[in-house]
């Protein structure tokens, strides 16, 4: 376990440092002075501007200044908005956790509905429910996101009126911003209306977390298929039929079992792309997330906000990664005493 745990850590290193190298390098790619592209002083005297040149040795090496901005980054500076003037940091922590909410509650729908149905699909292999449900998740894995969250706010919230068409929350609920997790805010807060509250904030996330965990439900469908044949074909299932169990008996305690193990790696896999999936869904919906404001920096060509979002994004992406990693190492311990990294 200390080898595999030695060569994520090995991984995770190089993985940050080329990012800081990519992120460090659009400072001189972006048009404009490096130097306000890296900080957002936009509106900075002359003595402010020696200050900042001093502080990331604009005057030294390129190595000396990619070092003084690897520094900035590990205090937490990523600079200042060149659109708003707020600090990046303080952004990334109004945003982020909108982001990880609705890309956790959309990968919670995936696993929930995709799991299953491909189990099923397996168990009946070659069957009309296979079928069905192969047929399903092609055409489920072919829509684009932003089609199918125009066709579900066209459906469920102006024809239907079931759910809100946006935003994460009713302006009429007053809940102060603590952690920036809408769910844990409303139960943190001491106001009269806290189920209430809670109701609408999850009547708010169901479309906009059923758009993005359409794709990777689809995905898991195919894999706990592909993992559920595989397993059913095993020499052990066909000792336990050998024996005289039961198919039911067979598939709850040893094939849903088994199966799972081979579909954890591939959590921390898709985790990147629902990450890219909720990007679209949150300028649809109008979720104020990272995603949403990423690209709003985009239009507005914030290059520090685009640096610093870049940055926050992939590493807590990267982090999922290796947590799945972990996670997986755990269910099967084969894969702690591999010789070679995959």
């Amino acid at each position: 376990m200390l080898t595999f745990t030695l060569r994520r850590l090995n991984l995770l290193f190089f993985t940050l440092l080329m990012l800081s190298i990519m992120s460090f390098s659009l400072s001189y790619l972006f048009p404009g002075d490096e130097l306000i592209n890296l900080t957002g002083q936009v509106n900075a005297d002359e003595q402010q501007l020696a200050e900042l040149a001093q502080i990331y040795q604009m005057d030294q090496s390129i190595f000396h200044q990619y070092a003084a901005y690897v520094g900035q980054i590990f205090d937490g500076n990523f600079g200042i908005s060149m659109s708003s003037q707020m600090p990046i940091s303080v952004e990334l922590v109004t945003f982020l956790p909108a982001t990880i909410e609705l890309c956790l509650a959309a990968l919670f729908i995936a696993l929930l509905f995709g799991v299953p149905l491909g189990f099923l699909a397996a168990v009946f292999h070659n069957k009309a429910i296979d079928k069905v449900i192969l047929t399903f998740a092609m055409i489920g894995y072919s829509i684009p996101v932003f089609w199918l969250a125009l066709i579900l706010i066209l459906i469920f919230s102006i024809t239907l009126s079931w759910f809100p068409s946006s935003g994460q929350l009713n302006l009429l609920f007053e809940i102060e911003q603590v952690t920036g997790f809408k769910f844990i805010d409303i139960i943190l807060s001491d106001s009269s209306y806290t189920w209430q509250a809670l109701k609408d904030a999850f009547m708010h996330i169901i479309m906009p977390a059923f758009a993005v965990a359409m794709a990777p439900m689809t995905i898991f469908i195919r894999l706990a298929r592909t993992s559920m044949l595989d397993v059913l074909e095993s020499n052990y299932i066909k000792a336990a039929k050998a024996k005289g169990l039961s198919q039911t008996h067979i598939i709850y305690h040893h094939g849903i079992r088994n199966s799972l193990v081979g579909i954890v790696r591939q959590i921390g896999l898709n985790f990147s792309n629902l990450v890219t999936i909720a990007m679209i869904a949150e300028v649809i919906f109008d979720w104020q997330g990272a995603g949403s404001w990423l690209i709003q920096s985009i239009f507005e060509r914030d290059y520090t906000a685009i640096q610093g979002g870049l940055i926050a994004l992939a590493t807590f992406t990267f982090f999922i990664n290796i947590l799945s990693d972990f996670l997986y190492a755990t269910l099967n311990p084969l894969e702690r005493h591999k010789k070679h990294g995959t």
